[in-house]
């Protein structure tokens, strides 16, 4: 159960651009038709994702596994503030959904399409997150927990678990391993400090330095 509500972590930036587009799509049939019960089929797409990942989002699942991959290498980028984007798509959807076809307040509806038809414009086209800013905005004020900073500051240090063939997965984010995006305070800075220069299992710490 704890494997079906989970999210990738990293996340081919790739297959979340291919969802922004059919989102897109779907956002723009809708705001120009008033086919508001496309905002129905939104929400439950943004909520499934959220969720579960692509695991329960058919769109999710054939972006990430059929289409994904066929644009190339993937550029992964951290899961964490792609989810809290989902999250933000499925506040927006159910809220328009509520308003336009449970109450025919058509102008909210409107109102909300256009909204998402700008982020969702702005994610597919020109890769830029609006949830994610949204997330990293809340890492700076300190309402995410450090844990999860740590782990956006510097995506290199997760690790997959060795394959049965032996040999590690590195799943890294383009230019992560370069330096941390983004500004941090100096706890968050310390924490990713020391996650660097832990050793590994197995390994003895250095020792210190002298001078002559």
């Amino acid at each position: 159960m704890s494997e079906l509500f989970s999210f990738p972590n990293p996340v081919n930036e790739k297959a979340a651009r291919v969802v922004a587009g059919v989102v897109l799509i779907a956002a723009l049939v809708a705001l120009v038709t008033s086919s508001y019960w496309l905002l129905i089929v939104l929400a439950a797409g943004f909520i499934a994702r959220t969720l579960t990942g692509p695991t329960l989002s058919p769109l999710g699942a054939v972006a990430s596994r059929i289409i994904a991959p066929r644009l190339g290498p993937p550029k992964y980028v951290a899961g964490p503030p792609k989810r809290f984007a989902q999250g933000l798509g499925a506040a927006i959807t159910t809220t328009g959904a509520i308003a336009a076809v449970g109450f025919g307040l058509h102008g909210v509806g409107d109102g909300l399409l256009g909204a998402l038809i700008v982020a969702a414009g702005l994610e597919s086209i020109f890769a830029y997150c609006l949830g994610c800013k949204v997330f990293a905005a809340l890492m700076r004020l300190g309402l995410v927990p450090e844990r999860v900073c740590a782990e956006c500051a510097d995506i290199s240090l997760r690790v997959a678990a060795p394959s049965p063939s032996g040999q590690a997965d590195r799943r890294r984010v383009a230019g992560a391993s370069d330096r941390p995006t983004g500004r941090f305070s100096r706890p968050q800075r310390r924490a990713v400090s020391r996650r660097r220069s832990a050793p590994g299992p197995g390994m003895r710490p250095a020792p210190p330095r002298t001078r002559a």
